[in-house]
């Protein structure tokens, strides 16, 4: 019976992960131009260094003072229209589109609020759901688009390539422009009377999400929907992303990889995550194509070595068919009853 159902699901999987026929495989890049913004950039020259070597540099210096990779100044152009927040992203992109940072508002009366960060590719109407349920519980939330995606998407793009490819450092330099997008939600959410905060992040959102609550004080609950250790394992072994791979085969493999995203994969922040001392939902699939099952109860046995305060909701099904009925009721449920519960 197992092997059966099993079976199904991972049929369902591959159906819904190949219903997206305008995947591309592009070329291997190190993509060391998007460093030049990067606080420790400055401080470490090349040197006649390799190209990975000075990545690598990058990534331990990013790791050393997290704090200041991550870190900003608010922004001064923040504008309600009508449901819509938008403001100027402190990262600064060759794509005007991309900076420009939308936000979908649900207010709420009270004190608390979510930021939502949702999975990638997600349509611009995704997870929305999801917030008008948070909203009648009182829980105000912010549903932010990530960068590279939806209103974000530069005019070449049909998908959100630019955040997650085989150029290294435009990816590194997407998900460090995520974070303190993120980050300034919480800025403006302030300004509404709100000071109860959490965040809920769905797949490549979850990324985002921890590292966000690891290096902003003000979030105090976490939902990770799907959950994962290194960026690059799941690159690297995920039904979703094996275009990615094979851009990236022949020049990398999956360790130096790892190393090369040092700085914007959960697992290495996990003793900062520690010392913050909030409560956290990590649910994750039993079986799951993109974030191998592995990889979540890995992550999951670490945060107990390091006595986070969390809570475990493993789903029977898989990554695309997490989104499906039933699934994405059952889901929705863990998450609205851990916020008003905890937040």
């Amino acid at each position: 019976m197992k092997k059966w159902y099993e079976r199904r699901i991972d049929a369902w999987e591959r159906k819904l992960a190949f219903r997206s026929t305008n995947r591309v495989v592009r070329p291997f890049e190190w993509g060391i131009e998007w460093t030049g913004q990067w606080p420790h950039a400055k401080h470490i020259a090349q040197n006649g260094h390799s190209p990975e070597h000075y990545i690598r540099e990058l990534n331990r210096a990013a790791m050393d003072d997290s704090q200041l990779f991550f870190g900003y100044d608010v922004p001064t152009d923040f504008q309600l229209d009508a449901d819509i927040l938008r403001f100027t992203s402190p990262v600064a992109t060759p794509y005007p589109a991309n900076d420009v940072v939308h936000a979908r508002y649900f207010p709420a009366k009270g004190n608390k609020a979510v930021v939502l960060l949702p999975h990638w590719n997600a349509p611009v109407d995704g997870h929305l759901a999801l917030c008008r349920g948070l909203q009648k519980l009182g829980i105000a939330s912010l549903r932010i688009s990530l960068p590279y995606h939806d209103l974000r998407m530069p005019a070449e793009l049909q998908r959100a390539d630019y955040a997650v490819s085989s150029n290294i450092g435009r990816t590194i330099d997407a998900t460090r422009q995520a974070v303190i997008d993120v980050r300034c939600c919480y800025d403006w959410l302030e300004t509404q009377g709100y000071d109860r905060f959490g965040i809920i992040g769905t797949s490549l959102g979850s990324c985002y999400a921890c590292l966000a609550a690891t290096h902003d004080e003000r979030i105090s609950v976490n939902v990770f929907n799907h959950c994962s250790t290194y960026f690059a394992d799941v690159v690297w072994t995920g039904l979703s992303t094996m275009h990615i791979r094979e851009g990236l085969e022949g020049h990398v493999d999956v360790d130096r990889l790892r190393d090369l995203w040092m700085a914007i994969s959960p697992v290495n922040y996990l003793d900062k995550f520690a010392l913050r001392k909030t409560k956290s939902l990590f649910i994750y699939t039993s079986y799951d194509t993109t974030f191998l099952p592995r990889y979540s109860r890995d992550i999951i046995a670490r945060m107990r070595e390091f006595k986070v305060d969390h809570k475990v909701v493993v789903l029977p099904c898989g990554h695309y068919t997490m989104g499906e009925t039933p699934f994405k009721f059952v889901d929705g449920y863990h998450i609205c009853s851990f916020l008003k519960r905890n937040l």
